[in-house]
């Protein structure tokens, strides 16, 4: 009897409606001159998603498909197989049906995965389909590799506390895998601080992810000097002083990619807490579209560092994202005909083609010292990471005086305020109304995830309490999160920023140069098209990116 002949997976994307006649035609022709595989052309001409494709690959080969961003994967299950032999042939167990295994695969159709994970588990394998991306996700969160140490044991306890010493540092110690496994794992969670608290009967380890810190694990009070000195050995810091604060820096390797660290250490009545903070290089990489301007609040901050001279300032809380900002931004200027110099504390990413000067305290390089130096070195653009004190600031106002477009951050709460603080430090009216041209107020907000962000319809009391508004055209319909395995329930997942551009106009230079009071100076900016924060916030809200709750909890 002859087999069903199978069909080709044009014809099924046609049959399932997934793509149009014209669209094959075309995804064939590119087929013709590349010499990949259909459904990559497809992929890459996006006229199918990665998800949808392996939906119809896998009912092409009489498999089901998974999507693994919403599946709840046993734990359990994923602990049968190693993670090496995970990441080698791109698959993971993922619960039990009966007596089989179930295993997701991005290639099901290799025999030689399958019996590897027969062998090594002892059970029969039932297949099933996923995205590549998915399960490399998926074995990133819940596969582990032989690092992870059963931390309860008491005899892994007695020996990282002996490791405080010289052990600290071999690379096969217990404690050198436990703090390995901890950076990898905060690099996978998204995390951008690590935080390592010791208490009164154990050691708290806890992420900030997307601004958020979330507990992750409770350790035995043991390991915690075994874990201080190894993190002290890799920043090369002093580990035999524990009464003061220390400061380093670390670069490791997280899956083949380099990962920059940032190490403080802080004496506590328990001992020494440490704070990683783990520097991802995409982030100075980022366009200023991409950090979540809106198009006008883009073009009035746009228009003010395209000039040759004049002072922008970044203003907002601290982790509120102002020095990736001022990075976005001299990316744009960053050009072989400009002589840029940036003066930080600490310098954070290292930028290619810009001179960049860390402050040093001790040896008397202050942001102001560092100031007067760097205008003697013919600059055209200068960075300065923060307005601290009254002579930096005098220096920068100045800088902006003679010719320089001077780029640099402040700690105030809103945009009119910038101003108001620049006459506090001492500055003189009329030469802030000459010099500044531009203040950005910023914060970040939460994005919704999109896999599982839910819509509702609002209260509109509440929204009229609140000051919300809708939009001609709005359909009264807002998004609230909800939480599923993508993004570790929370319903948040990744940050976008929050922008208050204040453009410095002559009716502005008008007050300010008289000393008019921030509320004088803040309303002349909305009548000439400032929004505030929690107006842009609330756009956001509309758009469907954030969530109400999320904007007031960062703009208040």
């Amino acid at each position: 009897m002859e087999k069903p002949k199978k069909e080709r997976l044009g014809q099924l994307l046609l049959k399932n409606r997934v793509i149009t006649e014209e669209q094959l035609q075309q995804a064939l022709e590119r087929q013709r001159e590349t010499g990949e595989p259909l459904g990559r052309v497809l992929v890459d001409l996006k006229m199918v998603s990665e998800g949808a494709l392996t939906s119809i690959l896998a009912r092409q080969i009489g498999l089901r498909y998974v999507d693994l961003a919403n599946y709840d994967v046993d734990i359990s299950a994923c602990s049968l197989v190693d993670a090496e032999v995970a990441r080698r042939y791109t698959l993971i167990p993922i619960g039990f049906e009966g007596d089989k295994l179930l295993v997701a695969m991005a290639d099901p159709t290799n025999v030689f995965a399958l019996d590897d994970v027969r062998i090594m588990t002892g059970m029969d394998v039932e297949p099933v389909v996923a995205t590549k991306e998915d399960i490399i996700a998926a074995i990133n969160r819940y596969c582990r590799t032989e690092a992870d140490l059963d931390l309860g044991a008491e005899e892994f306890a007695e020996r990282a506390a002996e490791e405080a010493g010289e052990a600290a540092d071999a690379e096969d110690a217990p404690i050198v895998k436990y703090v390995n496994l901890l950076i990898s794992e905060a690099v996978n969670d998204r995390a951008s601080d690590v935080h390592i608290e010791p208490m009164e009967n154990d050691v708290r380890i806890r992420f900030r992810i997307d601004g958020v810190l979330h507990e992750i694990r409770r350790n035995p009070k043991q390991i915690h000097p075994g874990v201080v000195a190894r993190i002290k050995v890799m920043a090369d810091m002093n580990i035999a002083e524990k009464r003061l604060p220390q400061d380093g820096r670390t670069s490791v390797e997280v899956m083949g990619k380099p990962v920059d660290l940032r190490v403080a250490s802080l004496p506590t009545i328990h001992g020494e807490k440490i704070v990683l903070r783990i520097l991802d290089k995409s982030a100075s990489l980022m366009s200023l579209e991409e950090l979540g301007f809106s198009e006008d609040s883009l073009e009035r901050y746009s228009k003010s560092f395209n000039k040759p001279y004049g002072t922008i300032l970044v203003t907002g809380p601290t982790g509120s994202g102002k020095t990736t900002t001022l990075y976005a931004t001299l990316n744009v200027l960053n050009t072989i005909k400009k002589n840029i110099i940036t003066v930080e504390d600490p310098v954070e990413y290292r930028l290619p083609l810009i001179n960049q000067v860390q402050v040093h305290y001790k040896a008397g390089l202050t942001f102001a010292a560092a100031l007067r130096s760097i205008l003697r070195c013919d600059p055209d653009i200068v960075m300065i990471g923060e307005i601290r004190d009254p002579e930096s600031a005098q220096i920068a106002i100045e800088s902006a005086l003679t010719g320089h477009l001077v780029l640099s951050t402040l700690h105030t709460n809103d945009a009119p305020s910038a101003l108001t603080r620049l006459l506090e430090m001492g500055i003189e009216p009329f030469l802030i109304a000459s010099a500044v041209d531009c203040v950005s107020s910023q914060r970040l907000a939460r994005r919704l995830c999109v896999r599982c962000k839910e819509p509702y319809e609002p209260d509109e009391e509440y929204l009229e309490k609140i000051g919300f508004r809708w939009e001609e055209g709005d359909e009264h319909v807002l998004f609230r999160p909800r939480g599923c395995p993508a993004c570790n329930n929370t319903g948040f997942r990744g940050r976008v920023g929050i922008f208050e551009v204040l453009e410095v106009t002559e009716n502005i230079e008008h007050l300010v140069a008289r000393n008019a009071p921030h509320v004088e100076i803040a309303e002349m900016a909305r009548s000439e098209g400032m929004r505030t924060l929690r107006e842009e916030g609330f756009i956001k809200v509309r758009q469907g990116i954030t969530s109400l709750e999320e904007v007031l909890r960062v703009i208040m």
